[in-house]
């Protein structure tokens, strides 16, 4: 008897510690978190959109997406994403800015479940810019 007490309580709290753990938006993005543009000629703007799903429990709002600098354009759904619909975030870097290899992050705020409990998720865009 006390063996099948004990068993049921480890049981139940493997469950709710799962539970709790899936609860909350959380981003699944479709094509990696990394856009590699490769060589690219220096002048006009590479663009990119990262495509995600909401893969959480909850709807996904994205508050804020800040590039780590300024030669990158940033665009993306204003509307919560429902739990199992996609949205995307839209990025613009402005190649004449730079000059050969760059890798830039992108900082997303949202209420999105984060890897590693971090306070933001970061995508990233590299490549080379020439002449």
């Amino acid at each position: 008897m006390k063996y099948s007490i004990l068993f049921m309580f480890i049981a139940f709290m493997g469950f709710t510690t799962h539970s709790f753990a899936q609860a909350g938006a959380k981003f699944k993005f479709l094509n990696g978190e990394t856009h590699d543009f490769g060589k690219i000629k220096k002048g006009p703007v590479a663009n990119h959109s990262f495509e995600f799903e909401n893969v959480g429990s909850t709807p996904l709002v994205i508050v804020d997406v800040k590039p780590s600098c300024s030669c990158t354009n940033v665009d993306w759904d204003k509307q919560p994403i429902a739990p199992g619909k996609k949205g995307k975030i839209t990025l613009g870097v402005k190649t004449s800015e730079l000059s050969g290899v760059f890798n830039k992050g992108v900082y997303i705020q949202s209420n999105a479940i984060t890897p590693n409990g971090e306070k933001r998720y970061t995508i990233y865009l590299k490549g080379e810019a020439v002449e």
